[in-house]
């Protein structure tokens, strides 16, 4: 049969847009878009305090293409969702009332997973503890037929209780806490949730920029391997002994973590500078308007700790990787190098000559 030049054209087009919605050839850490960061700015993401749904959801439709380079929002999450997909979001309710995930970057990644085919009710919301959980109000805004789910009741010091946790996904690592037993291996180990390991195919990381007094930063990468896993109290005892640096780029390497998490959407909207993670004061917050794309959670890192370090010079303060102690951040160095240690393993991009930022900025 005879194509005329209409018909070719047409061809063309149809293949360029299968090419750029099908499925990359691996999902999972650091994913098809290593070192690739995708910024989207909104002037009107937040008014008064309060974040708006219409920017976000630009923000996030925006984000989402281009990231994966799709010609459309909703292809841009069929390149990783599809129809029979059980999804986990990984909230965050640290630093409330102040800074914490919001409802409406939630219900937008819930119409985009919608959009991809994945139904609601294989939506599944999560955080490590459960009393976090609903203090944090979350459950009085998650869309109908979302479900949620939490690792463990309890909040106990030494956080060994195995009850959502899966006794055959562990990372082990020669660290025990202050009244831990270092003769017993389960003492060393902390084991990922049966949320990841038994209930979801898929894990997105809905991170939150903000300063951390052990870690640096906890934006993707720590929100993952302090959210995901028991037994983390052992990585910053007390202020001067903190190991965070190697605990959590050695637990997000855990094949599980790795394979199921592939995408990280970062809520930079609101951000916090310094005070963190828990905060007694909305001091340091600030108004960034920015949000963040990214399947490597390396590279998304780097590109924060730059945003907050930056934010620091502002305001007269030392980075990350030099400041002392005070009253609102007690430990007596801050670890930040985890997002380079993460880079050398191999989870993602940590030369910062080598991320390739993409900024858009949306009226």
């Amino acid at each position: 049969m005879e194509l005329n030049r209409r018909d070719l054209l047409a061809g063309v087009l149809s293949a360029s847009a299968a090419r750029a919605t099908a499925a990359p050839a691996k999902l999972g850490i650091p994913g098809p878009y290593r070192g690739r960061v995708v910024a989207v700015e909104h002037p009107g993401s937040i008014i008064a305090g309060k974040y708006q749904q219409e920017p976000v959801r630009d923000m996030i439709r925006r984000g989402m293409m281009e990231l994966t380079g799709a010609p459309g929002w909703v292809d841009a999450w069929r390149v990783f969702f599809e129809k029979g997909d059980v999804v986990g979001i990984k909230v965050n309710p640290v630093g409330q009332p102040f800074i914490i995930s919001s409802a409406e970057v939630f219900r937008e990644i819930v119409a985009g997973l919608e959009s991809a085919g994945v139904k609601r009710e294989d939506i599944i919301a999560y955080d490590r503890y459960k009393s976090e959980f609903l203090s944090g109000g979350f459950v009085k805004w998650l869309p109908e037929g979302v479900r949620w789910m939490a690792a463990t009741d309890k909040v106990d010091s030494l956080q060994l209780d195995m009850d959502g946790y899966d006794a055959d996904h562990y990372m082990e690592m020669a660290l025990v806490g202050a009244r831990a037993n270092p003769e017993d291996r389960h003492h060393r180990r902390s084991y990922v949730a049966k949320f990841l390991t038994k209930h979801v195919g898929k894990l997105v990381n809905l991170g939150v920029l903000k300063h951390h007094q052990s870690a640096g930063v906890t934006i993707a990468l720590k929100n993952l391997s302090h959210g995901l896993v028991n037994n983390v109290a052992r990585s910053h005892v007390s202020s001067s002994n903190n190991a965070c640096g190697m605990f959590i780029p050695t637990v997000v390497d855990l094949p599980v973590i790795r394979q199921k998490t592939v995408l990280n959407i970062i809520d930079g909207v609101l951000g916090a500078y310094h005070g963190g993670p828990a905060r007694k004061t909305g001091r340091y917050l600030w108004e960034n308007k920015t949000m963040y794309f990214a399947t490597d959670p390396v590279a998304v890192d780097r590109i924060g700790w730059n945003i907050i370090d930056n934010k620091r010079g502002q305001m007269g303060m030392q980075p990350l990787a030099l400041a002392y102690a005070d009253n609102d951040s007690v430990f007596v160095r801050m670890q930040p190098e985890h997002v380079e240690i993460a880079g050398l393993l191999g989870l993602g991009e940590g030369d910062e000559k080598k991320i390739d930022l993409r900024k858009f900025k949306l009226a």
